[in-house]
């Protein structure tokens, strides 16, 4: 069945992750998307390996993991459009899109004569999104931005990691570069937006996407606990600044999670931990108590769940109904049995002539589903194939080839091996 977005066209003129993570998103809706990438090397993240994925021969192919995660359900036209011919076809695929993405530094696109003012006198129903680190305006507007110094700026990193007074103490990074993704998933909601809002104006818009301004647009409660109380959050490492307990514990054998979110939870906790005293004690009866005494709550179950293994613990937390979890490896979480029955890892055949590995969309439609209609593309593998559905000719390819403007690997000549 046709995805949501089924007949919504996006030209794509983003690369590493940001842009392509928003892109690939509206291509599992049903989109179909056109990712514009330079000649000769592509989205950067194509050389961000290893690992790569393997050849027919188990060698490593020239397709990083990395790309591979966030470029499914496009086609790949290679074309530079720093030149006066590519910009030509740029503008040529622009006329016929819904929707374009990119994610140059600001200024770029209007030197290319690509920007959302030229293009719109082109197609009036256009929906542009820009996605900079720091936005069309403001004093660091011309920055490049990158999402480890945005999780540095955007308060990110003073609230990750253990506080100073503890070992290993310091500021940390989120371990998924998070600022880019949810960055690229604010991106899509946008897009859907404008979308929505052009079947009764009949008018696009410019879509202005900052990785600063979302960073700090989901600081959350952490953003008003400051602006409520005037004072600093700190780094908690596994604990919570709100409720408890909520964090890590090690048992006899390994680390679990406990999650304790209301005074019912934090008794039947109790029960469990044959501590029912605990539970009715004036110090940790309600949640405020405990916050105010963390630190000898927190100790004494911490040296009760050292004397069980992991998995006793997990399995009796569960039937007491006290959120708890294992941490697990990434290789541990993707073979849980919920999410391989939740569909979420699946493969698709690649060009390359083998399987290669995906990690599904999360969402979870009734009705129309989810479309994954084509695996991550090599590198300029549509280019014949779109340019040829605009008007250019075989002779038009070659000449455009021998130039350099284009490169494909879709069709003879214009394969260059």
């Amino acid at each position: 069945m046709a995805g949501v977005l089924s007949g919504i066209k996006v030209l794509d003129l983003s690369r590493i992750l940001a842009g392509p993570w928003c892109t690939q998103l509206l291509a599992d809706l049903g989109a179909d998307v056109v990712k514009i990438e330079r000649p000769g090397t592509g989205d950067d993240t194509r050389a961000w390996g290893p690992p790569f994925a393997e050849g027919l021969d188990g060698a490593p192919s020239a397709e990083s993991a990395y790309f591979l995660a966030a470029n499914r359900g496009k086609r790949s036209v290679a074309v530079d459009f720093s030149t006066a011919a590519g910009q030509e076809i740029v503008r040529t695929l622009a006329k016929s899109t819904d929707v374009v993405v990119e994610n140059l530094k600001y200024g770029d696109m209007r030197r290319y004569g690509l920007d959302y003012e030229s293009l719109r006198i082109l197609n009036p129903g256009l929906i542009y999104c820009s996605i900079t680190g720091f936005g069309q305006t403001g004093p660091y507007r011309e920055r490049a931005g990158y999402d480890f110094v945005i999780q540095a700026m955007g308060g990110l990193m003073s609230i990750t990691g253990e506080s100073d007074d503890r070992s290993g103490g310091g500021p940390q990074k989120c371990g998924v570069p998070i600022a880019d993704m949810m960055t690229g998933m604010y991106a899509t909601v946008a897009i859907l937006g404008a979308l929505h809002e052009r079947q009764t104006s009949n008018s696009g818009q410019y879509i202005d996407m900052s990785l600063l301004d979302t960073q700090v647009g989901w600081l959350a409660n952490h953003g008003l606990n400051y602006m409520v109380s005037g004072k600093p959050p700190k780094r908690w490492g596994n604990a919570h600044p709100n409720l408890c307990p909520y964090q890590s514990f090690p048992a006899s054998d390994g680390h679990l999670i406990v999650a304790v979110g209301n005074d019912r939870q934090f008794r039947a906790l109790c029960r469990v931990l044959s501590m029912p005293s605990i539970g009715i004690d004036s110090r940790f009866a309600t949640n405020s108590a405990r916050l105010a005494n963390r630190d000898s709550l927190v100790d004494q179950i911490e040296q009760c769940l050292r004397t069980k293994s992991r998995d006793e613990w997990l399995s009796a937390l569960e039937e007491a109904g006290v959120p708890a979890g294992p941490i697990n490896t990434v290789a541990q979480a993707l073979e849980e049995p919920h999410v391989v029955s939740r569909g979420m890892v699946f493969s698709m055949e690649h060009g390359i002539g083998v399987c290669v590995p995906q990690i599904a969309n999360p969402i979870k439609f009734s009705r129309t589903g989810i479309e994954y209609l084509r695996p991550p593309p090599i590198l300029g593998e549509h280019t014949s194939e779109i340019l040829e559905s605009i008007g250019l000719t075989q002779k038009n390819l070659e000449e455009l080839h021998a130039s350099g403007v284009i490169h494909g690997r879709d069709r003879y000549p214009i394969d260059a091996g």
